[in-house]
């Protein structure tokens, strides 16, 4: 099934002629010494798409022992005005399993929890999950879905997606590699291209052999 792109939020203000995505703490501390004069990153809406599942389970391990690349995903979520993470957000995830499966849909219809799961960001604004590399499905390149809630109700809804070299890799390897090449890459997906630069993770692979993907992510609290 494809996904429609829909309005977005498209701010392009920067800080310093850095994006905050780009930031480590040590940008938002920094940023914070100087508050009156910076601004955030806005992070772009796009659609939350047709496999969204409300009311999932607050747990940091949402792998349910499936296969792939073992991956950790690190967001953060600040305030795009003042840069100052928000404590106690709620950030939803849900993606594709290693197959390019989506629990309870399709051949995944069995489960509604796996590779789905909630997490409550620290006083530093993060939220981390352990979760795998995910599959790719026709017509969509790689990507996460996300939602933030700050005090029950919904600020933001996006996705969060891949460089296309680090993706090429992990799918040079099994469970990846069996499945064929991906028919979508970034530049070709219609809704990567309303905003998706700016939802592009960093990802790099630790001493240990597991991919940390991270983000930060600004929002507007209401």
């Amino acid at each position: 099934m494809f996904e429609q792109p829909v309005t977005r939020r498209d701010s392009l203000i920067r800080l310093g002629g850095f994006a905050v995505t780009a930031l480590g703490l040590g940008g938002l501390e920094a940023a914070r010494a100087d508050a009156a004069t910076v601004s955030c990153i806005l992070t772009p809406e796009q659609t939350e798409g047709p496999y969204y599942i409300a009311g999932e389970k607050l747990r940091r391990n949402i792998t349910e022992g499936r296969p792939g690349a073992p991956m950790v995903l690190r967001t953060f979520v600040v305030d795009a005005s003042t840069c100052r993470p928000i404590r106690n957000a709620a950030v939803d995830i849900w993606h594709a399993d290693a197959a390019g499966v989506y629990s309870g849909f399709g051949a995944g219809a069995s489960n509604r929890t796996f590779m789905r799961g909630i997490q409550r960001t620290t006083a530093k604004g993060l939220a981390q999950f352990r979760t795998v590399y995910p599959g790719w499905y026709q017509g969509r390149t790689v990507h996460i879905h996300v939602k933030v809630h700050v005090s029950s109700n919904v600020v933001h809804t996006g996705q969060l997606y891949f460089p296309d070299s680090m993706t090429d890799a992990v799918y040079r390897r099994a469970p990846y590699s069996a499945r064929g090449s991906r028919d979508v890459r970034n530049a070709s997906d219609s809704i990567y291209r309303s905003g998706g630069k700016r939802s592009l993770l960093s990802v790099k692979k630790n001493s240990a052999g597991v991919y940390v993907a991270t983000i930060t992510m600004g929002v507007h609290r209401t």
